[in-house]
């Protein structure tokens, strides 16, 4: 299994088999990359325009192939469990789903970045034991407890009360 740079298991042997579409891909099949920073890799650049910008891997999905390649998410769902993430405006507590890293720095594949949304309580199970990111798992009790405490919150301050009910001038 893929480790951190200290040590700890990622949840994956593979982190392509898990990443997906190129974040630098763009709805036409073009390179985005290519499109808004050619300064960076000139070459790379040269190569693309003149090939229209097409995405040279995007049709196979082959993407160690590409030097540029990235997959981020956006972290709103578990991708072991499938929570979903509840965030609270105005609020600062800890995300319920946070960005987890399959690939760390360096040159080859490891020098892509790739990685997936995990809510916390997975993202522990993975770092601190064999727990993969493929496991058939379930959000745990204080998971879905945390989630219901947020949505509870959130349709809470969603209700509509007026200045009289809100602030009652004999208190």
């Amino acid at each position: 299994m893929e480790r951190t740079p200290d040590g700890t298991p990622v949840g994956v042997d593979d982190p392509y088999a898990v990443a997906g579409v190129c974040d630098h891909l763009t709805d036409d099949g073009r390179c985005r990359f290519a499109l808004t920073r050619a300064g960076d890799d000139p070459e790379f650049t040269a190569a693309r325009r003149t090939d229209g910008y097409d995405c040279h891997v995007g049709a196979d999905g082959e993407w160690l192939r590409c030097p540029h390649y990235r997959s981020t998410t956006d972290a709103k769902t578990c991708a072991r469990c499938g929570l979903d993430d509840v965030r609270l405006a105005h609020d600062d507590s800890r995300p319920l789903v946070e960005e987890h890293h399959l690939s760390y720095g360096g040159d080859g594949d490891d020098g892509h970045e790739i990685t997936v949304g995990l809510c916390r309580w997975c993202h522990a199970k993975v770092h601190e034991s064999i727990a993969r990111i493929d496991d058939d798992a379930s959000p745990g009790p204080e998971a879905i407890a945390e989630r219901e405490g947020r949505r509870e919150t959130e349709r809470s301050a969603s209700s509509f009360e007026t200045a009289s009910e809100k602030y009652d001038p004999e208190e």
